[in-house]
């Protein structure tokens, strides 16, 4: 009787539907799956030109284009965050008809290869287009070919990050602290600011990270709106995809730096938005 209760007691710890054995027909596949993003990654490391990777990296066009990269990822999310944070609020918190439709055409970008996106920013903020014509006969501003057409295209593809991890923490957030906040007289922008905005600073910086990695990657909406001239539109995945036809090496030495500086800024957020309460 006593030998037994142990064995019991080991087997209700075991969560539901669990079993002390593995599940192969799960791991299989799952274990695929995690060589299947590892091994290219590893490849990247295993190929490298490791002796010469100083030399590589100190080239100016090197140090040029990730200087461009950081720079414009950055702006492209302080730009998403201006925008893109009042657009969650409205999707989350306000009724209006054809809200479902917003909020699919807000999410359009993710799903739209980033070479269409390219063309249509083309279309309607090119020299000719919609918007593009009236702000170069107006202002003398153009924004194809340009530094400034990066930020651009890059906030066009990485918005929508911000936007769908904002909302859902908006959707999640107590409102109760608001309507707190509202009944001891604060004004809607107090309780925004002093209120909201801290119950949901875990989803921003989540939607920031992302938006931030995915303009740091991204490269058929520039290379087709902004152009590959280097020290001027030519971010890092353009200056790998140039070094790739002609020097593969070099390829190999601007993808580990792409690879290295994502992953760190990753990492280093990491903890501030996956384990905050």
């Amino acid at each position: 009787m006593t030998s037994a209760a142990p064995h019991r007691s080991r087997r209700e710890q075991l969560p539901s539907g669990a079993s002390g054995r593995l599940p192969w027909v799960l791991v299989v596949p799952a274990v695929l799956g995690l060589a299947f993003l590892v091994l290219p990654l590893a490849g990247l490391l295993v190929r490298a030109p490791w002796p010469t990777m100083l030399e590589r990296l100190a080239e100016p066009q090197v140090l040029q284009a990730l200087r461009l990269s950081l720079v414009t990822a950055t702006i492209a999310t302080a730009v998403c965050l201006l925008l893109g944070v009042p657009l969650a609020w409205l999707l989350a918190r306000v009724s209006f008809p054809g809200r479902r439709l917003v909020r699919a055409l807000v999410t359009v970008p993710l799903v739209l290869p980033p070479v269409v996106g390219g063309v249509a920013l083309l279309l309607v903020l090119g020299r000719r287009g919609l918007i593009g014509q009236w702000l170069e006969a107006t202002f003398g501003v153009t924004l194809p070919f340009t530094t400034a057409g990066v930020v651009v295209a890059e906030a066009f593809v990485a918005m929508p990050f911000l936007v769908i991890s904002v909302e859902g923490a908006l959707r999640a957030a107590d409102q109760r602290f608001e309507e707190a906040a509202a009944t001891l007289g604060a004004t809607r922008w107090i309780v925004f600011r002093r209120v909201t905005l801290p119950l949901i600073a875990p989803g921003v910086v989540a939607g920031a990270v992302l938006c931030w990695a995915r303009a740091l990657g991204e490269f058929g909406a520039t290379i087709t709106f902004a152009g590959n001239f280097p020290g001027t539109t030519q971010t890092m995945p353009l200056a790998v995809y140039l070094a790739l036809e002609t020097e593969p090496e070099a390829a190999i030495v601007l993808s580990l730096v792409l690879l290295a500086v994502s992953v760190i800024i990753l990492s280093s957020l990491r903890d501030r938005w996956v384990n905050s309460p």
